[in-house]
């Protein structure tokens, strides 16, 4: 069983905020493979489905916890230990303030960002799993971060955030068959992102 997690807050309030873009990309996974209906499990809503890789259909889970971003960790450590799955089984799909908006990359392991939710996985699991980092960018100055991560995104910026949800979902049988390198760049293609001046991109290479 493979573990696909997307980090947010429960509730219509929270549902368009840049935190919750990790519910987004599940969100699309869900619809693009057909997966079942969503169920209240492992304190979180759940869906169970497939998603075909060259090897066979890969048998896979969707979770948007729903204990609030700092308890993700109770969510996702729940639907493990019932699957008996390890962390390589386990991708986490989550906002990222240190990548510019509309890029995409996936990371084993690390440090947690200041990232609350992964923080309480990391708290519960450890920090080995991997992660599907979804670009919002930085509003320039730490104490403009939570007024702006808890802002919804602006109309002009939903294409590219639904482009990018899209193409988490078009490349999925690349993450099924745990090729994350692949599976970045297939995402990258599909739903290019605007290209970044000199020094925005020194600034992004450096914080990756």
């Amino acid at each position: 069983m493979l573990v696909l997690a997307g980090l947010g807050n429960p509730g219509p309030k929270y549902a368009a905020q840049r935190h919750n873009f990790g519910f987004m990309a599940v969100d699309a996974l869900a619809a693009r493979w057909d997966f079942g209906p969503e169920r209240s499990r492992f304190q979180g809503l759940a869906r169970e489905g497939t998603i075909p890789t060259p090897a066979g259909p890969v048998r896979a889970l969707l979770l948007k916890p729903q204990t609030f971003m700092n308890e993700s960790g109770r969510s996702v450590g729940d639907a493990l230990a019932f699957y008996k799955v390890g962390l390589p089984n386990l991708v986490i799909f989550h906002d990222e303030l240190d990548i510019a908006p509309g890029r995409f990359r996936m990371k084993l392991g690390g440090g947690m960002a200041g990232h609350n939710g992964l923080r309480s996985i990391g708290a519960r699991l450890g920090p080995d799993f991997r992660r599907a980092r979804l670009g919002i960018g930085h509003p320039g100055h730490k104490d403009l971060v939570l007024h702006y991560a808890l802002a919804d995104f602006p109309k002009a910026e939903r294409p590219w955030v639904e482009a990018l949800c899209s193409a988490c979902a078009g490349a999925a049988p690349l993450l099924a068959a745990g090729e994350d390198e692949r599976y970045q760049s297939e995402v990258s293609r599909l739903a290019p992102a605007e290209k970044l001046d000199s020094r925005a991109a020194n600034r992004e290479r450096l914080e990756r």
